[in-house]
């Protein structure tokens, strides 16, 4: 039996809206220690394939050739007020179905969660914290073929740690220029670019200056999920403005080109956190880490080739 209680349906709300352009199925793993999710994407862009030393999987020996990403979720037993799972499951998820039913709550709506161990359908519950209204939903699950992905640490050359607002703010306007982004981190600080048919841009980020947090503006495609005065953030924690210093943690110098489109889309996840941390070197994928106090949600994309390498 899966038993889970959170607070705040938004939370579940921002998680689903930070993966479900990348993502239509997904299995998320159940156990005593909490949720997790993750998940191979595939790209549509010539991209380096991720090693099988980042992902330890038999399942990669087949898809070598292939590019990929790759997405992970974890949400810890305290992100939930009640979480009970007497033993491992897997629950089959369409996220596409997950993301109707969640318009039948409101953000502030204590979300339950409800699974029998032999049953196929997934009962959610919405109880308004201002009123007596309570919604009941039921949800058909789904029977995916899908392997558990192993991701070892791994050692980075570099680090970048910056706001999270910012960097999606950084991936739109480059957007606008070309299709890939530069990626250039030196002790001095990291760098930005990208060419295109009207020209080419580059932005740059000293280390120790402070990035913004911006407030949500009109890139918020989500009508349901609409900015309040102050943002909250999957702690609780809410800010109004500021800044985020931009830290660099570097053991060399890395130069890598990464796809716009795919960066754009990791960077919805920032309504979860107010930092977003890029960790990079030149022989291993991006990691790319929204984290927050009981959780996190990590993308990793590798590199797109480079001309010599045609």
């Amino acid at each position: 039996m899966l038993e889970a209680r959170l607070r705040e349906a938004v939370l579940l709300k921002k998680v689903l809206d930070a993966v479900r352009e990348l993502i239509t199925d997904a299995n998320f793993e159940c156990s005593e220690e909490g949720i997790t999710q993750s998940l191979l994407l595939v790209c549509s862009f010539k991209l380096t394939p991720l090693p099988a030393a980042i992902l330890t999987q038999q399942r990669l020996q087949a898809m070598d050739n292939s590019h990929v990403a790759l997405s992970a979720i974890e949400l810890r037993t305290d992100c939930f007020e009640e979480f009970r799972c007497d033993r491992p499951m897997s629950i089959g998820v369409s996220l596409s179905s997950l993301g109707k039913i969640l318009k039948g709550a409101n953000n502030d709506d204590v979300l339950s969660l409800k699974k029998a161990d032999d049953g196929d359908t997934l009962q959610m519950t919405f109880e308004s914290p201002k009123s007596d209204r309570v919604g009941e939903f039921e949800m058909k699950l789904m029977d995916i073929d899908s392997e558990h992905l192993g991701i070892p640490d791994t050692q980075y050359d570099a680090v970048v740690k910056m706001s999270s607002s910012e960097f999606g703010r950084i991936c739109r306007d480059l957007g606008n220029i070309g299709e890939s982004v530069k990626i250039e981190v030196s002790k001095e600080g990291v760098s930005f670019s990208a060419e295109g048919e009207i020209g080419a841009a580059r932005m740059t980020l000293k280390q120790g200056s402070g990035s913004a947090i911006l407030d949500n503006d009109d890139d918020d495609d989500d009508e349901d999920v609409k900015p309040a005065k102050k943002k909250r953030k999957a702690d609780g924690s809410s800010s109004s403005g500021g800044t985020v210093p931009v830290k660099i943690e570097m053991q060399q110098a890395v130069n890598l080109t990464f796809s716009l489109k795919y960066l754009s889309n990791f960077a919805k996840a920032a309504p979860l956190a107010d930092e977003v941390q890029l960790h990079m070197s030149n022989e291993v994928p991006l990691l790319c880490e929204f984290g927050f106090e009981n959780g996190y949600v990590r993308f990793y994309l590798a590199p797109k080739l480079s001309e010599e390498d045609d």
